[in-house]
């Protein structure tokens, strides 16, 4: 429990030092940690102009580690992405040079907007945690991240990631607008935060300490139970009509893991059912997929989440 507390005054620490930066989008914040420190990788949804881009690197400036934006494009090469071998005429052989992402904090911004062949080359950097560059295979650097964005307001010109590559992602984050007070708070104060240096709070070292740290979270048999129920009830397309086919595996294995993070995030060293809840969201609405008569009358994917929570009983 000593340790619990450490890691979330740590935690709490971490969001006011990006907090100076970042007027609020505490849910883009939250997952981000939790992404890290479950191991996972993140997807990010949400109009332009959203601080998406500043949020990723004021964590990396936070917590000391190498971040790196690849603008995602129709022309772009999946050794622009992982690196190539260039010959070097004056040695008289091949070199190796690795590309962006060889880094810690790997932003693919507008991932739709490259073909599938340049998604296929980061599936490996995210699933394997290396790089294939000929016949060689180079381990990237841990902790290793990678945090795509999407534009939903325009999809002329994208290439749909395939549910196989979205499965991949631990979380999928909405990143909403601000409110009001938020707005007024980034105007008044946009001058201020141009000029704030970041401290560093956590070290490598220690980031990897808490990962393993977060095995320690202890889970009842009541808690595995809810999760199976809800990951079940999400391929129960008879019940639940709007759905064609729901969550894998992977996504109850994400479910675990997320709220064993925000227990820990909550000075907890167990899980609650509100962890759980608190999660479904990010960790299902990229894995559940509906119909096209769903789509056609705007069903949500998280409002078909928000029903089978409500359905699904706690014992």
């Amino acid at each position: 429990m000593e340790l619990m507390k450490e890691f979330a005054e740590k935690m709490k620490e971490l969001q006011e030092e990006v907090g100076k930066i970042i007027v609020g989008q505490d849910d883009l914040k939250r997952d981000i940690m939790v992404a890290l420190f479950a191991g996972g990788h993140i997807l990010l949804e949400g109009a332009p102009g959203l601080a998406k881009t500043r949020t990723v690197s004021t964590f990396s400036d936070a917590l000391g580690l190498k971040f790196q934006r690849i603008q995602f494009t129709p022309d772009l090469l999946p050794s622009d992405l992982i690196g190539a071998k260039i010959y070097d005429p004056e040695a008289k052989q091949f070199e190796v040079k690795k590309g962006p992402v060889f880094a810690n904090f790997v932003l693919a911004d507008e991932i739709n907007r490259a073909p599938s062949k340049v998604q296929s080359a980061l599936l490996e950097a995210m699933e394997e945690r290396q790089v294939t560059i000929g016949e060689e295979t180079f381990p990237l650097d841990a902790p290793f991240m990678v945090l795509a964005t999407q534009n939903p307001l325009e999809q002329e010109g994208t290439f749909h990631l395939p549910e196989a590559q979205l499965d991949r992602f631990l979380l999928k984050t909405i990143v909403e607008y601000p409110t009001t007070s938020e707005e007024r708070e980034i105007l008044t104060g946009s001058l201020q935060r141009e000029i704030t240096k970041i401290s560093k709070i956590l070290t490598k070292k220690e980031i990897l300490w808490v990962q393993k740290l977060i095995d320690e979270v202890e889970v009842s048999d009541p808690v595995y139970d809810y999760i199976c129920r809800i990951i079940a009830a999400s391929r129960d397309t008879k019940r639940y009509t709007e759905i064609v086919y729901g969550a894998s595996p992977r996504a109850s294995l994400s479910l675990l893991r997320t709220s064993k993070v925000l227990a820990a995030l909550e000075w907890r060293d167990f899980v609650l059912p509100e962890d759980i809840k608190s999660m479904a969201h990010g960790v299902l609405r990229h894995r559940i997929i509906l119909s096209y008569e769903a789509l056609a009358e705007d069903t949500r994917t998280d409002d078909v989440i928000e029903k089978i929570l409500e359905d699904t009983r706690i014992d």
